[in-house]
Formats: C-alpha cells, structure tokens, sequence
C-alpha cells in the first residue's frame, strides 16, 4: 500500500482556478481508481516483474483509453487538458499503468482515428477504448531508434495482399497485444502504416526479460517474417514519417503530463516523512538542506505545471507545435527523475524499501527520459528551432 493516501495535490499557484469542474471530477474519478486499484498491487507486480491483471479493461472501464477519440468510435470526445490529468494520474499510481495508457490512446488509437478507413475506426476503435482489445505500435526497430527514417522493416505489395518483414524493439505491450500500428517502408522506401492482427501467420511477439525498469509492465518486440498483411490494414491517410512522428508528438504530450504525477507521489511522501521522521531531537524537516529540497521541489512541479497547462490550451487550439511538445516531455522528465532521486535520499536508508515510491519511480523514469525521443534529442529539436540548424 501507498504511505499516505492520494488525497492532495500540489497546487501552489492555484492553478486549479483555471480548470474547470469536468476537468477535477476527472481528475478525482482516475485518482480514486489508482488509489482502489493500483495501489495495493503496484509493489508487488513491480517487485515481481508481472502486469497487473485486468489493467486494459480497468483503464477502458474509467474512460482512460483514447479519451480525446469522438463518442461515435467509443472515446469519451475529451480535450487535451482531460486527457494531460488523466496521464498525470495514471503515472501518479506507476510509469507502467500510463505507458500502458498512453501507448494505447497515443500510439494505436489516435493514428488509427486520424488516418485509418471509416471502416477501421468501426472496426477497433470501440473496442481499444473499452480495452477489450490490446494494441502496440511498432516503429523503433533494433538498429533503429533515434533514426527512425533508417528503418528497415519494410513490406511489398503482392497483388491481393501485402508481405511484411522486419522487427521492431522495445515495444510495449507487445506479448500481449491484439493488434499492433506498425510503420514500415514500400517498395517506393516511403513509410505507411499497417495493422497487424495476432494470428497472422508469422507475427510473433517475443518477451522482453530482466527489465530493471517498467517491471510491471510488458516489453517485447514484433517480428515479422513473410506475414501476409490484408490491404485492407494498410492506414490510408498519410505517407512518410509525418505519420508516426505526430503519433509521437500525442505520447509526448501525455508524458510531459504523466511525470508530473511521479514527482507528486514522490514530493508528497517526502514531505510527509520530514514532517514525521526525527533526528537529533526533532523533524528533519526542521534542517535547512531538506527545506531547500522540498522548496525546490515545488518549484519544479509548478513550473511543469505551468508549462503543460499552456502546452494543453495550445493543443485545444490546434497550435502547439512539435518543438514546444518536445521542451515541455524533456523539461518535465528531467524535472521529474531527480524529484525521485532527491527525494529519495531525504527518506534515507527507507527510500529503498518497496512501502515507498521513491525508487520505483526512479528506475521507472530511467525508461521515460529515454523512450519516445531521448533527452538529448530533444535538446536537439529545440535548438533546431531557434536556430534552424539541424544539429542531428
């Protein structure tokens, strides 16, 4: 169980005067939920390395799958800033449960929205949202991750049908899923997207082990060898990298929301600690040096706060760009793996232990500063944009 219960929130800036009343019942509905469902098990399947059963169809039941996706296709019609608390939630609880999450909505069903067929969107967008069906997204491959216009999985037409083969790498939910996005390149070398049903002859999925990170979560890849693709699955919509680029750009938006919620679970605990752990004679929250950390750790938490409260208007109005989605993952994650760190180190010796979230949340952000661009990508992004100049 949790060492305090998700009742607060850090809002230093009353930044809560600028949502409005869906958006905190929102937010109170999955904060409850994490606090039922996630909380008792998050430990053991973390400590386990195991998922958590029965998570898609929980995060489908509470309206957490493709929650900006239209009504019509099984979605809630949510905004940005519904989908950004959401996340923040979600990763409050664990990494694992808003990748899960995140991958799902961002990765599978908003391409599938944006550039599938009416008849794909009929077809798997309701049951995506109710997580009755699993999906994955395939696009880092084993030599190709920041790079990802050197892929080389790649598929021919081959008259009534399309034949694929490649593999793709630290894929998410892979050796559970029922669908997976893949990317891949024509004959033309132009990359278009594909839905790859399990049961296709030749698509395995194989685990990924020893994970020291998002272990309650299942990794894996996708492999294809000669899987005869109907035409039918080929997305429509878009050709070239622009296709799983803004895929990209939608999961990038829900992290640089989701650590957020990882930094509160850790800043809450670490001020509760201070305020009950004594030394020398009284609370160690009583000594300069871990005011200092809690100051600062508030500090950073509002002003990612702050950036994705803009970043989520910007997305309602259609106007945020990629670069600015890339400061604000980069930004919040960084700000977010050393609020673990710290505050872990104001638990001492305890912080370790699995009844807190320090290192959990620590080991589970060596992942998230890494996947879906890296830290130092992004720092090339935005310097590409105030100087023009592509440093890649």
């Amino acid at each position: 169980m949790s060492y305090y219960s998700l009742t607060s929130i850090p809002d230093y800036y009353g930044i809560d005067a600028l949502l409005t009343e869906e958006h905190k019942l929102i937010r109170q509905s999955v904060r409850d939920w994490v606090e039922s469902f996630v909380m008792p098990q998050i430990d053991h399947a973390a400590q386990n390395h195991t998922d958590i059963p029965n998570l898609m169809k929980e995060l489908g039941q509470i309206g957490a799958l493709g929650p900006y996706i239209p009504v019509e296709y099984g979605g809630s019609g949510l905004d940005q800033i519904s989908y950004g608390l959401i996340m923040q939630e979600l990763e409050r609880g664990d990494s694992a449960v808003r990748s899960a999450a995140s991958v799902q909505s961002s990765l599978v069903m908003f391409p599938i929205n944006e550039f599938g067929s009416e008849e794909q969107k009929r077809k798997y967008l309701p049951k995506l949202a109710a997580g009755e069906m699993i999906g994955s997204f395939g696009l880092t491959e084993p030599n190709h991750g920041s790079d990802p216009g050197s892929m080389e999985t790649h598929f021919k037409d081959m008259g009534d049908h399309y034949l694929l083969n490649g593999a793709k790498m630290w894929i998410t939910n892979s050796p559970l899923c029922d669908i997976a996005v893949v990317w891949a390149k024509n004959e033309e070398g132009k990359v278009q997207g594909l839905i790859v049903e399990r049961g296709m002859e030749g698509f395995t999925t194989p685990e990924t082990h020893n994970k020291w990170s998002l272990r309650a979560s299942k990794t894996g890849e996708l492999v294809f060898n000669d899987v005869k693709v109907p035409k039918e699955n080929l997305l429509p919509g878009v050709t070239g990298l622009k296709g799983p680029l803004s895929c990209l750009n939608s999961a990038r938006y829900g992290i640089s929301w989701g650590v957020i919620g990882a930094a509160i679970d850790c800043y809450c605990t670490a001020v509760q600690y201070s305020k009950e752990r004594k030394q020398f004679g009284k609370p160690i929250g009583s000594f300069q040096l871990q005011q200092k950390k809690l100051a600062e750790f508030l500090t950073e938490i509002t002003k990612a706060q702050l950036l994705c409260l803009q970043l989520g208007t910007l997305k309602n109005d259609h106007k945020a760009t990629p670069a600015q989605i890339s400061m604000a993952k980069r930004n919040n994650v960084h700000m977010a793996i050393e609020i673990a760190r710290e505050s872990r180190q104001i638990l001492g010796g305890m912080g370790i232990m699995g009844e807190f979230p320090m290192m959990r949340h620590a080991a589970n952000l060596e992942s998230v500063i890494t996947y879906e661009g890296t830290h130092d990508v992004h720092l090339l992004i935005t310097g590409l944009d105030i100087t023009g100049i592509n440093a890649f």
